[in-house]
């Protein structure tokens, strides 16, 4: 029988994955969340003696609503991340207030924004670098949630809101009954959502693709509440699949089984409920413009040029638009590369020197975005693949701009970064490919 563990419970609040944040006078970014959870509040809770267990983590309990408004009662301490304004967290965190009239800590990305005032609410602050966070960041936040949890529970004092401005207002209470076998149950299950995207992101770079399709497919199975067996009676448990979709389609057609095209047109498929079309999502866009990019080739060298013009226009759209909306330099440098390449095949010169100015502007804007983060202080902090990519697309910017020492100090320092050899192949492909129509231009 397994010892009873009487540590104090904290449940956290807060989305999954990679989800898209508004800051304050800035362009949409993207934050992952799962980086915010790994590396400053699970550490920071343990440290401080208290058993963590994270909303998602009861995605596949059957149950949710039950087991979310009782952990949002009985747990000892929540720990709400809003910083993305998912509706979840933010309803939950009303929930917590109602409820509970102290030991609520509130965290919040410090380029956030929301459309209702948090001024009067205390917040714990922390910022992303990229859409990661950087070892100095989560090292330096993780003591500080730390302390302050450590506080809260030695003092608690009152945080809610409801509670403050309704002074007469009596906390709720409920019996001990079924409390200690529903922690047990949600420990046993465990992060099991997690690990699996954690497991798929190894597969990625260890360019185990089929290993990342099962494992993110059996992530994406727990978020949509199906079993492999097909438990249509399971209740939809409300879990936020795009991410998991997001990377299923990005391995399902780097697997390139049965073959390329098959592959390409499946991971389309998988895309799909993203719609990608009309998707503000810079990942989402990315992923599909791939796609897109990958079947114009495929198109064109079985000698269908129509429906080649035709992948190449809606990759075009979709790089263009994940550029725009927050000059995200993946994107960027893969929306330039494309207007090049349809230059190359205009038959009206007028358009084709529109798409090569457009090319041109683009990628100067990308090296003037990037160079100050490279000569910032804290650029080493940035997570490894950050810094990867931020080398790779400044290296093929500058060799465009004919700008090639520059270009290879960046080239060569990304062959330093990169391990996974789809990393270096995806680099070597859009070089490739961007001389060869440096050259003919």
């Amino acid at each position: 029988m397994a010892e009873k563990d009487d540590r104090k419970i904290c449940f956290v609040v807060m989305g999954f994955g990679k989800k898209p944040a508004y800051g304050k006078d800035k362009p949409m970014r993207t934050l992952d969340l799962d980086a915010t959870y790994e590396a400053i509040i699970k550490p920071a809770v343990e440290g401080a003696g208290l058993r963590c267990i994270r909303a998602d983590e009861m995605l596949n309990s059957g149950t949710i609503d039950t087991r979310m408004y009782e952990m949002l009662l009985r747990a000892d301490l929540v720990i709400a991340d809003i910083s993305t304004g998912n509706v979840n967290a933010v309803y939950e965190l009303g929930v917590r207030h109602a409820l509970k009239p102290r030991t609520t800590v509130i965290m919040l990305e410090d380029q956030a924004d929301f459309s209702f005032d948090l001024n009067h609410i205390s917040t714990f602050t922390y910022r992303h670098m990229g859409d990661d966070i950087g070892s100095r960041e989560a090292g330096a936040k993780k003591e500080a949630l730390q302390r302050l949890i450590a506080e809260v529970m030695a003092k608690p004092t009152r945080d809610s809101p409801v509670y403050e401005f309704l002074k007469g207002l009596r906390e709720p209470h409920m019996s001990e009954e079924d409390y200690q076998a529903m922690l047990t149950v949600l420990e046993e299950q465990g992060d099991q959502l997690a690990q699996l995207v954690a497991k798929g992101r190894e597969a990625m770079k260890a360019d185990d693709f089929d290993g990342a399709i099962e494992s993110f497919g059996k992530a994406l199975a727990i978020l949509q509440h199906e079993t492999a067996a097909g438990d249509d009676d399971a209740a939809e448990a409300g879990g936020d699949p795009t991410f998991v979709i997001q990377q299923l389609a990005l391995a399902t057609y780097k697997a390139k089984k049965p073959d390329g095209k098959a592959a390409l047109e499946r991971a389309l498929e998988i895309l799909s409920p993203l719609n990608p079309d009309e998707s503000h999502e810079p990942e989402t866009l990315g992923i599909a413009g791939a796609i897109h990019k990958r079947l114009e080739k495929a198109t064109r060298a079985a000698g269908d040029d129509a429906a080649a013009d035709r992948h190449l226009d809606r990759a075009i759209a979709l790089y263009g638009r994940g550029f725009d909306l927050q000059h995200d330099y993946y994107n960027g440098e893969n929306y330039a590369l494309l207007l090049d390449l349809r230059a190359s095949r205009q038959q009206d010169e007028d358009e084709a020197q529109y798409d090569r100015m457009t090319a041109r502007k683009t990628r100067k804007r990308i090296v003037e975005v990037l160079q100050p983060v490279f000569d910032a202080s804290d650029f080493a902090d940035r997570p490894e693949n950050d810094r990867m990519w931020m080398r790779a697309t400044m290296a093929n910017c500058l060799f465009a701009l004919g700008r090639d020492p520059e270009a290879e100090t960046h080239e060569k320092r990304f062959l330093e970064l990169a391990t996974a050899e789809w990393e270096r192949e995806t680099y070597a492909r859009g070089k490739t490919d961007m001389l060869a129509l440096r050259e003919r231009s």
